[in-house]
């Protein structure tokens, strides 16, 4: 408990050095790859920090474009919103549903739900474009990670206890090479699905996607809600149930079956230590704590 509290209190500064970790890891198997190819420790290590460099850089300028272009049209999006709100109005009167005006207005405000998004975006390009600190970390653990192995030899001088975390190590790995790999695709597919639909911002959903995949169990569902309402709003009913349809298929193609025959027994948790481990860490070091729930678990 004493432990937990302690952690919970120091989420500001244990957050950025996790979050340094899991890229670490993400990338980790391109300076491995590039190592065995005859690069040089040096070159390798440079070649990984610029690609993360890049990839960091992309992020955060898309993300930064697509909220300055959505707040534009927030005021859009919220007559939209009041339109159907009329409508539902109309269509409850019609048919005799007792609805009060000020029950669907703090239940369905249109303001709120635009600003709300808006908001939401806004944090996450705020993480991305102020995460000098997060780099300069991932930096340093790249530039010691040659030499992790060997102080944990010389510390921990039980060869059993070392194929343990050489089998944590391993199957981490794996589990996060999976997962970007599927979360990739998954955000290639939405963008391209949203492109030819016409809904506004497909990229950006995408991402948004291609991020929220790394969180179990609910971020799939939590990605989809965004594009359905704005594809509501934008395009209308229709368009709306083919972007949930969407959705859904291409998250029980690769997460339910692809995703789960490529990665065999995995780190062998089950439904429900994943679902608490979620709910846990998200509790200690709120979203990113969902995001690393299960490496961490």
């Amino acid at each position: 408990v004493i432990v937990l509290a302690g952690v919970k209190i120091a989420a500001p500064i244990i957050v950025p050095f996790l979050l340094a970790v899991f890229i670490f890891i993400i990338f980790r198997p391109f300076a491995t790859a590039l190592r065995r190819k005859g690069f040089p420790d040096w070159l390798a290590l440079t070649l990984v920090i610029l690609l993360i460099l890049l990839f960091t850089f992309l992020m955060a300028t898309l993300l930064t474009l697509s909220v300055q272009n959505f707040s534009q049209k927030i005021p859009y999006y919220t007559e939209r919103l009041t339109v159907y709100q009329d409508d539902i109005l109309k269509t409850a009167e019609k048919y005799n549903i007792p609805v009060k005006d000020e029950l669907l207005e703090n239940f369905f405000d249109p303001g709120k739900v635009m600003k709300f998004a808006a908001g939401a975006l806004k944090n996450l390009s705020d993480l991305l474009s102020n995460g000098l600190m997060i780099l300069f970390t991932v930096v340093l653990i790249f530039i010691e990670s040659r030499a992790f192995a060997v102080k944990l030899r010389i510390i921990i001088k039980d060869e059993e206890r070392l194929a343990n975390f050489r089998e944590i190590d391993d199957k981490l790995n794996r589990y996060m090479m999976i997962k970007t790999i599927v979360s990739l695709v998954t955000g290639g597919l939405i963008t391209a699905a949203l492109a030819i639909l016409g809904v506004d911002f497909p990229v950006l959903w995408g991402l948004v996607a291609f991020l929220l995949n790394f969180i179990p169990s609910i971020g799939s569902l939590i990605a989809a809600i965004p594009p359905i309402l704005l594809s509501l709003v934008q395009l209308g009913i229709p368009s709306s149930i083919i972007v949930a349809i969407i959705f859904i298929s291409v998250n029980v193609l690769l997460g339910s079956i692809i995703e789960p025959r490529i990665m065999g027994k995995g780190l062998g948790l089950s439904v429900l230590v994943v679902f608490i481990s979620l709910i846990f860490w998200g509790w200690i070091l709120g979203p990113v704590g969902m995001f690393l729930s299960i490496p961490l678990t």
